[in-house]
């Protein structure tokens, strides 16, 4: 049983994943042909392999999304930020958390003009575009001004670009908001620097990895 009570946003979320879910197979073949050759490095995609990511979907997992869903109601969460948005599939779920939890905003980061235009259609069929601030361009100048206290942070975008966003958000995390982070097993080592900024004890965080498929970090301000 699906966490969204609201049959229409969830009908318009289980099409997205299965579009989202039709160019898996894709994926693993091209990234499976390019680490065979071996000119494939996850520290950073290259420029053919940014090309051919330019319309995939790459969803979080239901399961996953479902997860913060429930994370942003246990918070009683107002303000969201998640780090790459792509064509909006987890923003529908954290809006729909935020409107539940009395309204708010979920403030996104696209970097791709046409994923971001996806994902504007998708919040207006769903009725949440009043939740979402999606912020287009590059996160290092899209993220330096975040107002208020973040409750939530979901991370899903390409490890390179982790610790940077995670180094512009933390500020702003107040006590006990909880950043989810997706694949930190899969890719742990491209998450390196992430993780320097996650363990340093300045920085007041505490994470565990749960065993969900890639591995999912769930990193709590302390």
């Amino acid at each position: 049983m699906s966490v969204l009570t609201d049959t229409a946003l969830q009908a318009r979320i289980d099409t997205l994943h299965t579009q989202s879910a039709a160019q898996e197979a894709e994926t693993y073949r091209y990234f499976g042909a390019r680490a065979e050759k071996g000119d494939l490095s996850w520290d950073g995609l290259d420029a053919d392999a940014n090309r051919f990511m330019a319309d995939k979907m790459v969803a979080l997992e239901p399961e996953k999304a479902e997860l913060c869903w429930l994370l942003c109601r246990s918070l009683q969460a107002r303000r969201v930020v998640e780090i790459g948005t792509s064509f909006g599939v987890s923003t529908l779920y954290l809006a729909d958390a935020v409107r539940a939890n009395g309204g708010g905003l979920v403030i996104g980061t696209e970097y791709e003009a046409a994923k971001a235009a996806a994902a504007r259609a998708n919040f207006a069929t769903a009725g949440l575009s009043d939740l979402i601030d999606l912020r287009e361009g590059d996160l290092r100048e899209t993220l330096k001004v975040i107002e208020g206290p973040v409750d939530f942070v979901l991370m899903d975008i390409w490890t390179e670009m982790a610790r940077p966003a995670l180094e512009l958000v933390a500020p702003h995390l107040r006590t006990g908001a909880i950043v989810v982070a997706d694949n930190t097993t899969q890719f742990r080592h491209a998450y390196r620097h992430f993780f320097e900024f996650v363990e340093d004890p300045k920085n007041g965080l505490k994470s565990l990895t749960l065993p969900y498929a890639g591995g999912l970090e769930l990193v709590v301000k302390v």
